[in-house]
């Protein structure tokens, strides 16, 4: 008896020791002074203000718009509001990833948060009045001034007036001539800042027919773009086959 007396007297001892020490401190991992090593809270745990961002934490807008930040507020622990200071990074006329930065403090320290805004070329980029410049010459009569429109949904894309045809007269053939001022569609497809025309055809008149296809992509300020063009033509007087460049310029 005596033996299991002095066997539990021994173990209470032993459970008492463990439990007298453990680490004491903050337990807390959200606090500015969290102790992984503790094993027990004291209630010592000390906390830098939570922010709280407006809106998505994660955004994106079309290069050349504006960009108006939300901001975000700040509060304590004890639930009284801190200031935040924000540091907007955002180019909106370059195309980019960038961060505003809010900060707040008080007497524990200083906490951060961060917005991330992507600026990218969207469809409302290629909704514009454009000026074509090229090498493609009479083989491929890119009208000068084209009008682009949304398809049928925000990745497609209509050019209307492609070109601008004029054969001179041929006798037998056109002994009048021709002359369109502006005609044809090309449909076209956009992915980001990258233009995609599929192969196609525009019948003229009746007399012949230009086929062609192109790709091309819009620069970082979304201002201009180029495309490069393969194309045949069987028009009398001004046929003939390659390809070229063009570049659009926003007005």
């Amino acid at each position: 008896m005596k033996k299991l007396i002095l066997f539990f007297l021994a173990c209470s001892i032993g459970i008492f020791s463990m439990t007298s020490c453990k680490k004491k401190g903050c337990t807390d991992p959200t606090a500015s002074n969290f102790n992984s090593a503790a094993k027990k809270d004291d209630g010592s745990c000390l906390y830098t203000p939570f922010i709280n961002i407006i809106g998505s934490a994660d955004t994106t807008i079309s290069v050349g718009s504006t960009y108006n930040d939300p901001g975000a507020t700040a509060t304590n622990k004890d639930g009284s509001s801190a200031t935040v200071t924000t540091v907007d990074q955002v180019n909106a006329s370059t195309v980019g990833v960038y961060e505003v930065t809010y900060t707040a403090s008080n007497s524990n320290g200083t906490s951060t948060a961060k917005r991330k805004v992507n600026v990218v070329v969207s469809s409302d980029n290629w909704l514009a009045n454009w000026v074509v410049s090229s090498d493609c010459g009479a083989s491929f009569p890119l009208n000068s001034t084209p009008t682009i429109n949304l398809g049928a949904n925000n990745s497609a894309l209509v050019i209307d007036g492609m070109f601008s045809i004029s054969i001179p007269s041929i006798p037998l053939v056109l002994p009048n001539g021709l002359n369109i001022a502006s005609g044809g569609t090309a449909n076209a497809t956009i992915n980001g800042a990258t233009i995609t025309v599929p192969s196609q055809s525009y019948d003229v008149s009746g007399i012949g027919t230009i086929t062609y296809e192109g790709v091309g992509t819009m620069n970082a300020t979304g201002t201009e773009f180029t495309v490069t063009y393969t194309y045949n033509n069987d028009l009398p007087a001004i046929g003939g086959s390659g390809t070229c460049t063009a570049t659009y310029t926003k007005q």
